[in-house]
C-alpha cells in the first residue's frame, strides 16, 4: 500500500462515496451487544468476521441483523484462533465510567476488561482497533491514577499503535439524540498513516424528535410500549411537553421527591421526568428507560417511547429487527448499543483515512 499522510477528514459528501467501493475490510466486534457499532460498520462496506459478546439476550437480534455471535466470556475465548481481521471493534462495558455510575474504573472488574482486547490486539494485529465509552471515561482513573485515555495510550503503544481520541456528539452525525461518547481510534504505527475524525454534518430538522415521531411504523409491526408504573403515570400526567418534575403540584410528589423539592440546592437541582418538547433532539437513551432519570416520556402522550421510537433515536433502520426477550430488556439492549450512524461515519473515515490507496 501507498503511503499517505492525511491530516483532515474530507466533507460528509466524499466521505459516503466510499460506502460502496468494494473492499475485502474484515472487522471484529467485541463487547457487540445487539449489533449498533458492527451493523454501522458493515453499513459502511466492512464485513464482520467474528463477534462477542457475554450477554444470551441479544443473540437472536444480532443474528438475525448481522451475523453470527459468539455469546461467551471474553476471558475464555482462544484468541489465537479468531481470524484475521483489519479492525477491532470493542465497546467497553460503559457501567464503571458512567458519571451516574460508582466510578470504580479498572478497580472494577468490568473496567479490566479491555486487558482481553489488548491480548487480542497482540494476538492479531490488526490495522485499527476503536474503543467506545461515555463521556465519564474521560476522567476516570486506573489503579494507578492514570486517566482513562492515556492509560489506553500507554497500552496501546507498547504494542506498536499511535492513539486518537475524542469527544463526539452522536447528533453531529445523523443521529437524532444529543449523545456524547468518547471514541478512541488506535493505529498500527508501522502503516505510517495518520487518522482524524469525520467532520461534524449539518444538523437538519429530521434530527427534531417531532420528525422521528412523525414516522409510521414499518408495515405489520404492532408498537411494542413498556408500561409506566402508577406512580409515573400519576407524575407525569402533570408535565408538558418540554417541561419536567418541577411542574407537578408538591402534593402529587412521592416522599422522596418532596425531600429534593424541600431543597434543591442540596440535590444540585435535578431535573427528573424530562418530558422533551417535539422540536428538540432527544436527550441520551438510557439502557434502564427509567422515565425518573431518562427522557424516555413521549411529548404529548402519557407513555414511554415506543421500542421502534427509541430504536430510531439510535439510528437504527426500521429494517432493523429486535428478536425474542422481553420488551424492557429491548429498551436496554438499545440503550446500550452505539447510534448505528455514528459508527458508520467513523467506519467512512478510518476506510479514508487507513485503507484508502
Amino acid at each position: 500500500m501507498t503511503q499517505l499522510t492525511l491530516t483532515s477528514s474530507p466533507p460528509p459528501q466524499d466521505l459516503k462515496k466510499l460506502e460502496k467501493r468494494k473492499t475485502r475490510l474484515k472487522v471484529i466486534g467485541l463487547f457487540a451487544g445487539c449489533g449498533g457499532m458492527d451493523y454501522g460498520f458493515k453499513k459502511a462496506g466492512y464485513q464482520v468476521v467474528y463477534a462477542n459478546d457475554f450477554e444470551a439476550s441479544v443473540k437472536d437480534t444480532y443474528e438475525r441483523n448481522v451475523g453470527p455471535i459468539d455469546i461467551a466470556d471474553i476471558r475464555s475465548i482462544d484468541k489465537s484462533k479468531l481470524p484475521s481481521c483489519d479492525v477491532l471493534l470493542a465497546g467497553i462495558p460503559c457501567q464503571p465510567f458512567s458519571n451516574a455510575g460508582n466510578r470504580q474504573s479498572t478497580e472494577d472488574e468490568r473496567g479490566n476488561l479491555f486487558t482481553q482486547v489488548m491480548e487480542v490486539l497482540r494476538i492479531k494485529e490488526p490495522s485499527v482497533v476503536v474503543f467506545e465509552n461515555v463521556k465519564g471515561f474521560l476522567s476516570a482513573k486506573d489503579d494507578k491514577g492514570n486517566y482513562m485515555p492515556e492509560r489506553i495510550r500507554l497500552e496501546l503503544k507498547k504494542r506498536g499503535y499511535t492513539t486518537y481520541y475524542r469527544l463526539l456528539n452522536a447528533s453531529d452525525y445523523e443521529v437524532p439524540q444529543n449523545r456524547e461518547r468518547v471514541v478512541i481510534v488506535g493505529v498500527r504505527s508501522d502503516i505510517n498513516r495518520d487518522y482524524d475524525f469525520p467532520q461534524p454534518i449539518f444538523k437538519t430538522s429530521k434530527l427534531a424528535i417531532g420528525s422521528v415521531l412523525s414516522k409510521p411504523l414499518p408495515k405489520n409491526e404492532a408498537p411494542e410500549i413498556w408500561d409506566l408504573s402508577p406512580q409515573s403515570i400519576e407524575i407525569a400526567r402533570h408535565i408538558s411537553e418540554g417541561g419536567s418534575w418541577k411542574q407537578v403540584p408538591y402534593e402529587h410528589l412521592p416522599e422522596r421527591l418532596k425531600r429534593i423539592r424541600d431543597d434543591m440546592k442540596k440535590y444540585r437541582s435535578p431535573n427528573f421526568y424530562r418530558r422533551f418538547s417535539r422540536t428538540e433532539i432527544m436527550g441520551t437513551v438510557t439502557a434502564a428507560g427509567t422515565p425518573e432519570n431518562s427522557g424516555i416520556l413521549h411529548p404529548t402522550e402519557l407513555r414511554r417511547y415506543s421500542v421502534r421510537e427509541i430504536a430510531r433515536f439510535q439510528s437504527f433502520p426500521d429494517t432493523f429487527k429486535f428478536i425474542g426477550s422481553s420488551i424492557p430488556n429491548k429498551y436496554k439492549m438499545i440503550g446500550n448499543a452505539v447510534p448505528v450512524n455514528l459508527a458508520y461515519w467513523i467506519a467512512l473515515s478510518i476506510k479514508f483515512h487507513i485503507f484508502s490507496k
